[in-house]
């Protein structure tokens, strides 16, 4: 068929060409763009998220290496800020309260394309520093595109969570919060009183058992259709981003190296094994 076609080319009058490879050209720029879907497994119920490999490459590989690394097993939930965001990602719970900050490695570069609308997943920061997204990430509640499609030169959109997810999302934004300090002064806790003296445990925290690909297809969820940023400017950030979209913890690391991957792989394993 491709050879057929190809021989009648020459036989085509020059418009009829420019025409035909310009609608050629229109089909490959309207594929969708979408790929790889992962699940974020929490006790308090699961939600999917569709990553947007090739319009944030390097914020999505940076994720999978942590997911590939199993560096999300026995996360938690460790920000939520009502009506803005639910953050994780940068925690491991050891039977030990407070959690652990995970190992990470060097940041990963800002891609701010798309814009920070309800329901899309971003990568936290630190101030003043668009290129420092490490391990953590965000879910925005609400639609906080003037805020977070502007500061600190754009944050990452990398995905978007699918079906009903937002549901287990929004359960875990209305649980109440308490304030241990530090990383953790905005932290939801479920089945835990304000008059508690005890620390938290396992049964309180809003454990991330593990984050899976589910689905690593090289298109999926084809109708979604995630709005562009139109407000970034990568080349000045700033240092007013507020405190409750920043990589909490001190993290300055992205993508993992060799070294942080491998021994991260074997502190997950002498604590399987434990």
């Amino acid at each position: 068929m491709t050879i057929q076609l190809l021989k009648k080319l020459p036989a085509l009058k020059l418009p009829a060409l420019s025409e035909l490879l310009f609608l050629c050209v229109s089909l490959v720029l309207a594929l969708p763009t979408h790929a790889t879907v992962v699940e974020v497994r929490t006790v308090a119920g699961d939600f999917q998220i569709n990553l947007f490999d090739e319009t944030t490459p390097q914020n999505v590989e940076n994720l999978l290496s942590y997911i590939n690394a199993g560096a999300y097993s026995n996360n938690v939930v460790h920000r939520s800020v009502p009506g803005f965001i639910v953050q994780m990602g940068g925690f491991q719970y050891g039977n030990a309260f407070p959690p652990d900050a995970i190992p990470t490695g060097a940041g990963v570069t800002n891609e701010p394309v798309l814009s920070n609308l309800r329901g899309t997943v971003a990568m936290a920061k630190l101030a003043g520093n668009p290129d420092s997204a490490t391990s953590q990430f965000f879910i925005n509640l609400s639609d906080n595109s003037a805020n977070l499609d502007a500061q600190n030169g754009g944050f990452t959109v990398l995905g978007q969570v699918i079906g009903d997810g937002m549901e287990v999302v929004d359960a875990i934004a209305a649980m109440s919060r308490f304030n241990f300090g530090g990383a953790f002064a905005e932290i939801p806790l479920r089945d835990y009183a304000s008059t508690n003296t005890e620390q938290p445990t396992d049964d309180n925290l809003v454990i991330i058992t593990d984050v899976v690909v589910i689905d690593a297809a090289v298109v999926t969820n084809p109708d979604l259709n995630p709005a562009q940023n139109t407000l970034a400017n990568p080349s000045t950030p700033s240092n007013s981003v507020p405190d409750t979209s920043l990589n909490t913890g001190g993290s300055s690391g992205g993508a993992l190296g060799f070294s942080a991957l491998f021994g991260l792989g074997l502190l997950l394993w002498r604590r399987r094994v434990v």
